[in-house]
This record gives structure tokens, sequence and C-alpha cells, in this order.
């Protein structure tokens, strides 16, 4: 049988908005192709290229220190705990997203991904509210029962209808890191697939956007 990639991480353009409120990225050259000639006497170009952004842009990833001072950051986060991981797809059509649809699913060492369909309102205002979320009751028993990590293709996996994040609190806190923003998840079968959302080494720095894909068996 094939083996076959799926992308599920959104395009990064100058200027898009990921969240309401935060900036967009800024992408130029930093180096020009035209600037680089002189230095070259056989014709050659280059070009370097400058992104200047907040971290939550795109589809990205939330480490331990996003929420913890105490917690690891990206540089801590070890390449078992974001690659090549076991995943699990979860179609959920609820907008709150219970501890009971995921109740029957064994989860332990995988990569929950929560399936919405939110991702159809990208780039729009109407992506910005009232979009799917995990409830604490799930997120605990996410925990519990020891899944890897959990993704979701809507605008937060936690209700931003309230000034709480509960979810976060219960994941980050608990070492398990959080995709969000991601898309194409239809694409995906239920299982027999393997995850990888693998940010850069950084100290300090909690999130970072991330190509997000999976490799399907």
């Amino acid at each position: 049988m094939t083996r076959r990639l799926i992308e599920l991480s959104h395009v990064i353009e100058d200027g898009m908005t990921t969240y309401k409120g935060l900036p967009g990225p800024h992408i130029c050259d930093y180096w020009s192709r035209e600037a680089s000639a002189a230095h070259y006497d056989d014709g050659s170009t280059f070009q370097i290229g400058r992104i200047d952004m907040v971290a939550n842009t795109g589809t990205y990833l939330d480490a331990p220190f996003h929420r913890f001072a105490d917690g690891d950051d990206l540089a801590g986060l070890a390449l078992e705990r974001i690659a090549v991981l076991p995943g699990l797809v979860v179609r959920a059509e609820a907008t709150a997203i219970d501890a009971d649809l995921l109740d029957p699913l064994d989860v332990a060492g995988k990569a929950v991904l929560i399936h919405t369909g939110w991702d159809r309102h990208w780039r729009t205002e109407a992506y910005q509210s009232g979009h799917p979320f995990l409830t604490e009751a799930a997120a605990r028993l996410l925990v519990e029962r020891g899944a890897a990590l959990i993704g979701i293709d809507s605008h937060n996996i936690d209700d931003t209808t309230r000034r709480a994040r509960p979810v976060h609190t219960i994941l980050l806190g608990a070492g398990v890191p959080i995709c969000e923003h991601m898309t194409n998840l239809a694409a995906l079968p239920e299982a027999d697939f393997s995850f990888t959302a693998a940010p850069p080494k950084i100290i300090g720095m909690g999130t970072f956007p991330v190509r997000a894909f999976a490799l399907v068996d």
C-alpha cells in the first residue's frame, strides 16, 4: 500500500489575521535578489526573507510554557512528544465537545485530532466567534487516559466567551501540547496514521507556527 502525506496546516501570508486583536505577520525581503547581485561576479542572486509576527500565527503548537512559566518551552519539547505520534481523529458536531464523545476511545499515547469542520470559516469574520471547543471534562478525560497531544481545527480549544482558559490549563499543566487552527482533517481516516507538528527549538517561547502533517499508512 502506498503511504500518503496529508497537509494539515494553513498557509501564512503577509497581513493575515489568525486571532482577532493580534497583529498579522509582516513578510518582506531582508536581502533582495537585486541588492545581492552586486556581491557576486557569476550572476548569482539570493533572497533572504524576513518575517515579523506574533507566535500565535497560522497553525501553531502550544507548549506548556505558553501557560506556565516553569513549563517546557519549545526547546524543551522532545521530538517524541510532537513527531510521528499515532493519530486518532474524532469527528465532532457539537459546539461544546464533552467527555462523552471521547469516553469510548483509546487515546493513550496518541495525537487526538478534533475534526469540527470550523476551518471552512478560515480568514472570515465567522471564524472568530461561536467556534467549537473542548469542555473541562473532556480535557480531564484526555489527560487521565494518557493522550499525548491534542489538536483542533477551530479558533481555540477553549470557550473564548469566558474569561478563563481551563482546557489550556488542564492539558498544558499535564504536559500535553496543543495544536490549534488546524485544517483538512476531513482528509484523514479515523486511525492508521502518524501525526507530526514540530516547531523550531526556541528557548523562552511557548508557541510557534508548525507545518502539521499526517502520514497515512
